[in-house]
């Protein structure tokens, strides 16, 4: 059985994000289901993720299809939220297999269409108010934005990424851990082309070093690899991570691509 997480802005019930969960059962020949949180496209944007994480792991529980294990396809900031089902969700069935789209896992150090779609208010909460309670309580894409030159505040006061990622010297999960590695397969899909998830390597766990916005570090350079907080230079080792880059703007990706690097892992395979 199959699940797919939805990004920011939009919802289980649109063309889009129900289209693609369809082709990917088409394509794979394994049922699918869309996870919706809330009502959708408002909450994916005003929940914060640590109580969207929570709503999906209830509604995973739930789901007796997915007793025995799953694999989940996670959409841009819906990563974060299957990275909570993965790390944070208690007595839950396993994730088999996680593939990952455009996902901001190292965080994002600008907001997106700030200055075009982003309303003005929206953009000035985000860049001068992102660790304050009040935007950390509405605002969901805050709880990952990483401004690299304020890592102080943002491990003080950042509400969801730090935990998920392990940040925290002194409240570092082997439980997490331990659960992240267990994975039979991580695909971390980044594009080429993209504007939304600033750096775009953010989507391999690349990122700046800590203090500066230069210069831009691969995955295997960070001290989240190095130091191995989740679990990802274990699982690199063990030769289950593929980080795959395709052409394309944020989530454009061809059907080629999706039989390539995504329908392989909708089968459940043997370990």
């Amino acid at each position: 059985m199959n699940l797919t997480e939805t990004r920011v802005q939009d919802q289980c019930s649109n063309g889009g994000v129900s289209s693609f969960t369809q082709l990917l059962s088409n394509l794979s020949g394994s049922p699918g289901s869309c996870l919706e949180i809330g009502n959708g496209e408002q909450d994916s944007v005003s929940m914060p993720l640590t109580q969207q994480a929570s709503i999906a792991c209830e509604k995973v529980k739930q789901m007796k299809e997915l007793s025995k294990g799953y694999n989940i396809v996670a959409q841009s900031q819906g990563n974060l939220v299957a990275r909570g089902l993965i790390e944070f969700c208690d007595n839950a069935p396993p994730v088999l297999n996680y593939v990952s789209l455009g996902g901001p896992h190292a965080g994002i150090s600008d907001i997106p269409n700030c200055g075009g779609k982003s309303p003005p208010a929206y953009c000035q909460l985000l860049r001068t108010e992102v660790y304050t309670d009040y935007v950390q309580d509405h605002i969901a894409p805050s709880g990952y934005i990483k401004i690299p030159t304020k890592m102080s505040e943002y491990l003080a006061h950042s509400k969801y990424l730090p935990k998920l990622n392990n940040e925290r010297p002194n409240q570092r999960s082997s439980i997490f851990k331990a659960r992240f590695t267990s994975l039979r397969n991580l695909v971390l899909v980044m594009f080429q082309g993209d504007t939304v998830v600033i750096p775009k390597e953010s989507c391999w766990f690349g990122y700046y070093p800590e203090g500066a916005s230069t210069p831009l570090l691969r995955p295997q350079q960070t001290k989240l690899y190095t130091e191995d907080w989740i679990g990802l230079k274990t699982l690199d080792a063990a030769g289950k991570v593929k980080f795959v880059s395709v052409p394309g703007k944020h989530l454009q990706m061809a059907q080629a691509d999706v039989v390539k690097y995504v329908v392989p892992y909708l089968k459940n395979q043997p370990r």
